[in-house]
């Protein structure tokens, strides 16, 4: 029997998914999301998205954001995916400009509105963990690998990340090494990978290979995070860090707590039969 399922298409700096409204009851069975994600995530055959997010009422917070992507699996966090949860959430009448959101990585604060119709949020993000245990990655104290011929660093920060510093990140064949690195064996639950270049003022320029999208992404939030926490703990940058994607910039900022700022913004609307 099929469902009839409206669905919102949401974007952050081009890292783009759909969203299930579920704030009030289900609507894709639990056994089914998976599916369901990979399935209209499909550019040529679905909807097209890095991911689907679920927005789902919550005992913890205001609200509830699970992600699923287009590999089934589910992520705990989503730096881009979060604002754009929360964009249609504000805009919903669920929350107002400050609110909390439960994730797998724990209870989020949110800071959101509009300046002259643009939509912007601040999350606090997780803190940035360095150690091999709380990656999670195979061995004792920080990570530091040779792996490929890149010197290869990592931090999670929400979810796992690789992070390689390089002179041009445009020359990196990021097809070819990314899912080598993301599928590493001291890696046992994979990490997205993130080829950061130094673009001065202490700014970074990154490009990321997804974990769960198994593919280069526009953006990814917790990856301009993970980045700008390993450039900052290795001296690299200060306490406000620019991040350039593909998909435009985000801002990181370094303080009692770690925040990252950026755009979110709705592109349209439909209904799916499923």
């Amino acid at each position: 029997m099929e469902m009839e399922i409206g669905f919102t298409k949401l974007q952050g700096n081009g890292n783009d998914f759909i969203l299930i409204d579920e704030f009030e009851q289900e609507a894709i069975p639990e056994e089914m999301k998976g599916a369901f994600a990979a399935l209209f995530c499909d550019r040529r055959f679905g909807i097209g998205g890095d991911g689907v997010l679920f927005l789902q009422a919550s005992d913890a917070a205001d609200i509830r954001m699970r992600l699923f992507q287009p590999d089934e699996s589910e992520a705990a966090m989503c730096g881009n995916g979060i604002r754009c949860l929360a964009k249609y959430a504000y805009d919903a009448g669920y929350v107002k400009e400050s609110c909390s959101v439960e994730t797998g990585a724990g209870i989020v604060p949110v800071k959101m509105g509009y300046t002259d119709d643009e939509f912007t949020a601040t999350i606090t993000m997780p803190t940035p963990a360095f150690e091999r245990s709380a990656i999670p990655a195979v061995g004792d104290g920080e990570y530091k690998e040779e792996i490929l011929n890149f010197t290869v660093y990592a931090a999670n920060t929400g979810v796992p990340h690789a992070v390689i510093f390089v002179k041009e990140i445009g020359a990196v064949d990021i097809a070819a090494v990314g899912p080598v690195i993301r599928n590493h064996p001291t890696f046992p639950e994979g990490a997205n990978v993130n080829f950061v270049e130094e673009a001065g003022d202490g700014s970074l320029r990154i490009r990321t290979f997804e974990r769960g999208v198994e593919d280069e992404t526009f953006s990814c939030g917790t990856g301009a995070t993970a980045s700008a926490a390993v450039a900052r703990h290795l001296g690299k940058t200060g306490d406000t860090v620019r991040v350039e994607t593909k998909g435009g910039p985000l801002v990181i900022r370094f303080g009692e707590t770690v925040t990252m700022e950026g755009p979110a913004e709705t592109v349209f609307t439909g209904v799916i039969s499923f």
